[in-house]
């Protein structure tokens, strides 16, 4: 049995070649990353709170991860309902979080740690919300760099994003690289498990459980596609010019501080190089320039 970062180095050299994945199920019967998932989430504060079953971390053993692994060998695994709480966000409304059973909450870490190496690598470079290293604050960071001269800046907000996410549509974008219908059908499970409010069953038709721990993975797969599309067809579909035109105001105070230096007036010199700081070279209104650019990231 391979350690659990060589099987997932394994699957990130895959994701950069481009190659398919056609035995992904068979890494769920690995114990060690079993051990790597319970690392990455039992200090969690939700490590202690309890989903439908009532199951917290407590009691976590190897014979828990071995019964674990019969059932999914086996295909006897069922995702129990998530349990649903509503939380306030800043406006005043509530969002609902999903707090699944801590056994689906093991396995669900084992799913995205699989489904983060293989597509991390394929991801684009423009992505920055639910990634490993990555942020708001990375976001911003390249804005500050890279967008010097921006005149307009236009901000978009996907509603419902986790909870309006097409069933049909996910499993089909993860087929055309999981070659695995074994892993597809526990997606597939893990989506339809639904969940309880006020210890009442409701079916999920689409989306995704906010608070699930494969979510944000899914999102980012599934997010994938406007990515492509922004950076493909419609940057090369706005870009113009090599490079601004002068700005005309600029262009007059430079030659304006030319000739004060001819008279030696450096009290004018530097007031105009003030007036010069304040100004773009670049005419940020030159119709022979355009420039898209593109950044997705997620608020919290």
């Amino acid at each position: 049995m391979q350690s659990a970062e060589t099987v997932l180095d394994v699957l990130r050299e895959r994701g950069r070649r481009g190659l398919p994945c056609t035995e992904l199920y068979r890494q769920l019967f690995n114990p060690d990353l079993y051990l790597m998932a319970y690392g990455r989430i039992y200090s969690n504060h939700g490590a202690m709170t309890a989903g439908a079953d009532g199951e917290t971390v407590d009691g976590m053993s190897m014979r828990k991860i071995d019964r674990i692994i019969d059932a999914v060998r086996h295909e006897r695994y069922r995702f129990l309902p998530a349990r649903r709480v509503w939380i306030p966000k800043k406006q005043g409304k509530k969002r609902p979080l999903g707090l699944p059973s801590w056994t689906d909450k093991l396995l669900g870490t084992v799913v995205r740690l699989l489904l983060e190496a293989y597509y991390e690598p394929r991801f684009s470079a423009r992505s920055y919300g639910f990634r490993p290293g990555r942020g708001c604050h990375t976001a911003l960071t390249e804005v500050a760099n890279q967008w010097s001269g921006t005149t307009w800046f236009i901000e978009g907000d996907i509603a419902d994003c986790f909870g309006s996410l097409d069933h049909d549509v996910m499993l089909a974008i993860l087929g055309e690289h999981i070659h695995d219908n074994r892993f597809l059908r526990l997606v597939r499970n893990m989506l339809k498990a639904g969940y309880l409010e006020d210890w009442q069953y409701h079916a999920t038709l689409s989306g995704c459980p906010q608070g699930g721990v494969v979510s944000p993975v899914l999102s980012n797969i599934y997010l994938d596609r406007l990515d492509q599309f922004v950076e493909t067809q419609l940057i090369p579909a706005h870009t113009r010019g090599d490079g601004r035109a002068e700005n005309p105001a600029y262009k007059q105070v430079s030659d304006r501080i030319v000739r004060a230096r001819r008279r030696y007036d450096l009290g004018e010199v530097r007031m105009l190089r003030q007036r010069l700081r304040t100004l773009s070279r670049g005419d940020t209104r030159d119709p022979g320039f355009r420039r898209l650019r593109y950044i997705r990231y997620a608020d919290l």
